[in-house]
């Protein structure tokens, strides 16, 4: 496999606290990745250090060949790369068609294009088009989701990092945002799911990596892997998990 964007030995800390601890991960174009583990495992942690948000080495985090470690955001996002954050973080007062209008002229200065437009993006989730003019808060959480993963995609990501984006979410929204994946993939962008659901993360990727207290515990297609494997990886010892 050729990684499109790998870590390698990735160490990031919250000032004297150490919170990963050498961590290889890798992930192809096209592909779906699933991080799984407990909370403060470090998913998130990982995310936010690939892009930019945690000072690590520049040869810990490599994108198409190239290290990017510690690059500044706004620059991870113009090498191609894209994060739905935990917690969506959209523009309040504003409406879901201002929210994603942010994302296409930020594109447009960045130079970025790609097969994403607001047309596309409305066919993937049309509930965006018949709320453009809604202010986001006036939304529900599955909605703001959709518009948070739109915004991503409008910057015409090569990869799209998403962070538990089923978090609060019902079984119904979850399974109509899960059900644009294959779309997303299709249009080439490879996808990294931080994802507490460890049946969802298993039937929704091509493989996994489990992390433990800043560790990898577990790397594995995810069709392969069985649940007692995912159990004791988890957990750190011999526990299966649903």
């Amino acid at each position: 496999m050729t990684a499109l964007l790998s870590t390698h030995g990735l160490v990031a800390r919250y000032g004297d606290f150490q919170a990963l601890y050498g961590v290889d991960v890798e992930v192809a174009a096209g592909e779906a990745v699933a991080l799984i583990g407990a909370n403060g495992a470090g998913k998130s942690t990982f995310l936010r250090a690939v892009m930019g948000l945690l000072r690590v080495e520049p040869d810990m985090v490599r994108f198409d060949g190239r290290p990017i470690g510690g690059t500044p955001a706004d620059r991870v996002v113009r090498e191609g790369i894209a994060i739905v954050p935990e917690g969506r973080r959209l523009f309040t007062g504003m409406s879901v068609e201002d929210n994603l209008r942010v994302a296409v002229d930020q594109a447009a200065r960045m130079g970025r294009s790609g097969g994403w437009t607001m047309a596309r993006l409305h066919q993937l989730f049309p509930i965006l088009k018949e709320k453009a003019r809604v202010p986001v808060q006036s939304l529900s959480g599955g909605q703001q989701q959709m518009v948070a993963i739109g915004r991503a995609l409008l910057c015409q990501p090569r990869v799209l990092l998403c962070d538990e984006i089923s978090l609060g979410l019902a079984p119904k929204v979850i399974r109509e945002i899960y059900a644009a994946l294959p779309e997303i993939r299709a249009q080439g962008a490879a996808v990294v799911v931080v994802e507490q659901d460890v049946g969802l993360a298993r039937s929704a990727t091509d493989r996994l990596y489990c992390m433990l207290e800043g560790r990898v515990t577990l790397a594995a297609r995810s069709a392969d892997v069985t649940r007692e494997q995912i159990g004791a990886a988890y957990f750190g010892a011999g526990h299966a998990v649903a």
